[in-house]
């Protein structure tokens, strides 16, 4: 790659330049490998917050896990995994991400896609729940800052007119992971295997891909957006050039050049109190409060789904066989909708989502029947995987370069401490209400989230990155 000294003394290239040449990348195999590589990242942090749910029952087996007031911190280990799990993640979202805005998305996120296998594998062979629980918690540091560094890069690379697109089918892929790791703890959680239980190997095959999937990607190329931040203007011609041969487009024509005009390069490191001024705080308000009451949806019914549906009469058996079947809806979800996904306001797909989870969330309630309740549970799940790409393409999109992952984690992070508590409060709202409770819980939040981003989400539909 050419050095930041000799970008510097080629002539400056205009953010609106740079935005016409990305815009301009066809919709080929190679802008859709890069980004079902980029998304592999988003995969094994689905598929580790979805472990939550699914092999908590084997680690009860075994001992290590105790229920109610016998586990670690007096309530029941679960809930403290669940806890520590999206204590890491707040952590690692609010604090370290902001260095995917001064280090470069590259780094960022090949750092913490490493953090991320290491401890995982470390989990794997803990004993005692309070080495379970530690090592969840710094698992979740560093799943924290990769999904966040995964959504700017995304942003950043990819033409406006395919960006939730390209936003769905991420998660399609992502998504993969859910059906994935319910069906692994079907067949491997009751099981041991050469005097190891099952729950075990579940972890372990999601650590070992992810350090094999390191391996693989460590030639992604940087963001152009960020580069062009940090004024490494040969270093964006670099990239440029080597995405567009990746395209099928051959060799362009070089940046032309034009008057540099004030405003076209902000300052390459943002600040935390700009994601505070004038222009933007609205927007960083209503973020907060959406990602809040939106994980205590997606999460709550996520992560408890067996449980609720034990708490409707299934066995422990047949409640992860029901959720395989209910998960599977998330990529097929992200799949289908991929094919609309940009003919509509981002802002409306995430109030309509969050409506569909109110409907047949309400309708789960009722349910004791099977069939009922996976149909439910499926229908629940679409809505889940709708609302998640359509509001992880929004909140990168609202905010600029210099400050998109500071900001980004910021608001993304208030998702993962609502979690730490509602994790809590579900299991308690499931011990003395049931499941009817627990619906009622998730219902009540989601329409919060449709009114805060309904009456104040601003479009994005059809907007460069640097004109919204």
């Amino acid at each position: 790659m050419v050095s930041e000294g000799l970008g510097q003394r080629q002539h400056p290239i205009r953010e609106d330049d740079l935005a016409a040449r990305i815009d301009a990348l066809p919709a080929s195999g190679g802008l859709w490998g890069f980004i079902v590589l980029l998304s592999l990242g988003g995969f094994f942090e689905l598929y580790d917050l979805f472990q939550t749910g699914y092999i908590s029952t084997g680690l009860i087996a075994e001992g290590i896990f105790h229920t109610g007031a016998q586990g670690v911190f007096g309530i029941a280990d679960q809930a403290a995994f669940a806890s520590a799990t999206f204590l890491g993640l707040f952590l690692g979202a609010s604090l370290l991400s902001p260095y995917a805005d001064r280090i470069g998305r590259r780094v960022t996120f090949m750092y913490a896609l490493l953090w991320y296998g290491v401890f995982s594998l470390g989990m794997a062979f803990q004993h005692h729940a309070e080495g379970v629980i530690f090592m969840r918690f710094m698992v979740g540091i560093g799943l924290g800052v990769e999904l966040v560094t995964i959504d700017t890069y995304l942003t950043e690379w990819v033409p406006t007119h395919l960006r939730t697109r390209a936003f769905a089918f991420a998660f399609f892929i992502q998504f993969l992971s859910v059906p994935a790791v319910a069906l692994m703890s079907w067949w491997l959680v009751p099981q041991t295997i050469l005097g190891l239980s099952g729950w075990r190997y579940v972890v372990i095959a999601g650590a070992m891909a992810s350090l094999i999937i390191w391996l693989v990607r460590k030639g992604l190329p940087e963001s152009p957006r960020w580069l062009l931040q940090q004024k490494r203007f040969g270093d964006v011609r670099t990239v440029m050039q080597a995405m567009e041969k990746r395209c099928g487009m051959g060799e362009q024509a070089d940046f032309p050049q034009r008057e540099r005009l004030p405003g076209t390069h902000p300052s390459g490191r943002g600040r935390f109190r700009d994601i505070w001024s004038v222009q933007y705080r609205g927007r960083t308000l209503m973020l907060v409060v959406m990602n809040f009451f939106q994980a205590i949806g997606f999460f709550g019914f996520g992560n408890w789904l067996p449980a609720l549906l034990s708490g409707k009469g299934a066995s422990v058996t047949h409640s992860l066989l029901y959720a395989f079947f209910i998960t599977l809806a998330y990529p097929l979800g992200a799949l289908i909708c991929s094919r609309y996904a940009d003919r509509m306001e981002n802002k409306w797909q995430i109030v309509f989502s969050c409506l569909t989870t109110v409907i047949f969330g309400s309708l789960f309630a009722l349910q004791n029947n099977p069939v009922w309740l996976i149909l439910c549970g499926f229908f629940i799940t679409w809505s889940n995987a709708w609302l998640t790409y359509s509001y992880h393409s929004y909140q990168s999109e609202v905010f600029p370069t210099h400050i998109r992952a500071r900001a980004v984690g910021f608001c993304y992070s208030f998702s993962r401490l609502s979690t730490v508590f509602s994790s809590i409060l579900i299991g308690l709202i499931l011990q003395y209400s049931g499941s009817v409770g627990v619906i009622a819980f998730i219902v009540a939040s989601m329409v919060i989230v449709m009114l805060t981003i309904g009456l104040f989400g601003p479009k994005t539909r059809g907007i460069d990155l640097e004109n919204i």
